[in-house]
């Protein structure tokens, strides 16, 4: 019985459910995860029924009350959940903007010495040798990771033959078109951190199909990326208030664009005609109007 999912409790019991009963099960089984959300003070409300009555839903199930009918209901979603149960203990806090701003900034701290920690110089150097190697460079990131895969693809531009950011307009469909050209020669970097998009690791597995490198930016090793990489490297990402903090992330692409700067034949060349290239730009030099 302590393995039964709810559906199936549901369907033991629903010949001896009451009215209001089969109401609260029909809601919970078309809405699982928005329902694994909900306080029992908010489920009652949302099924127009009493807070006792939802806890005698609950023990209908065979289940003592309303926390374990939750806890059961979010089985499978917990990686998903884990961010609004945090923001809800959160919110039971007394706590002025400035605490939020400060334990917010405290946590990238420690997101930054625990990604500083976790580096293997062995991936680090596999990394850099294969981005420099790579004749074109193919770099996948949904959602959030998105925008990190255009900072990556900014920071490795100028040291690379070709890098190309597939978080574009045309979204998974112009990626996955992209991806049935590559060669041996190519190299895909995937970005993917809680809550992993689906998106992102079907791509790279059409990667490690194809015969290419992957180089994996993720949160651990026990990242759907990570059996999929040849080469990893790990940011640490926890957030109380958040489903995840993208600053260590960011460390990570900027410490790697510095590494593959530094080990790059022609940086200082590329260096320089950047600089000329946006000194026409910049107001450097041009007379002040007060």
């Amino acid at each position: 019985m302590a393995e039964q999912t709810i559906a199936s409790r549901i369907q033991d019991a629903m010949s001896a459910l009451s009215e209001s009963h089969r109401r609260m099960a029909d809601h919970a089984l078309a809405h699982p995860f928005k329902v694994a959300t909900m306080s029992i003070d908010e489920f009652a409300q949302q099924c127009g029924v009493s807070v006792a009555t939802a806890n005698r839903f609950a023990r209908a199930l065979g289940l003592p009350g309303y926390a374990q009918f939750r806890a059961e209901l979010a089985r499978g979603f917990e990686e998903a959940l884990a961010p609004v149960e945090r923001l809800r203990l959160e919110r039971g806090k007394s706590a002025s903007a400035a605490d939020i701003f400060a334990a917010s900034l405290y946590e990238d701290e420690r997101n930054a010495e625990h990604t500083r920690m976790a580096l293997s110089p062995e991936q680090c150097e596999q990394a850099v040798q294969a981005i420099l190697r790579a004749e074109r460079i193919f770099i996948i990131g949904f959602g959030s990771s998105g925008f990190l895969a255009g900072l990556l693809q900014r920071g490795l531009s100028q040291h690379c033959r070709m890098v190309e950011s597939l978080a574009g307009p045309g979204g998974v469909s112009h990626a996955a078109r992209q991806l049935s050209r590559l060669q041996p020669s190519d190299l895909v970097i995937c970005i993917a951190f809680p809550r992993y998009l689906a998106d992102t690791v079907t791509l790279a597995q059409a990667a490690r199909n194809a015969g290419v490198t992957v180089l994996a930016l993720t949160d651990k090793p026990s990242s759907p990326l990570v059996p999929l990489a040849d080469i990893c490297l790990y940011a640490a990402t926890q957030r109380q208030l958040l489903s995840n903090s993208e600053t260590a992330v960011l460390g990570l692409i900027e410490a790697l664009s510095a590494a593959v700067a530094h080990q790059s034949q022609h940086s200082l060349v590329a260096a320089a005609q950047l600089a000329e290239s946006v000194m026409p730009w910049l107001i450097y030099g041009k007379p002040r109007h007060d």
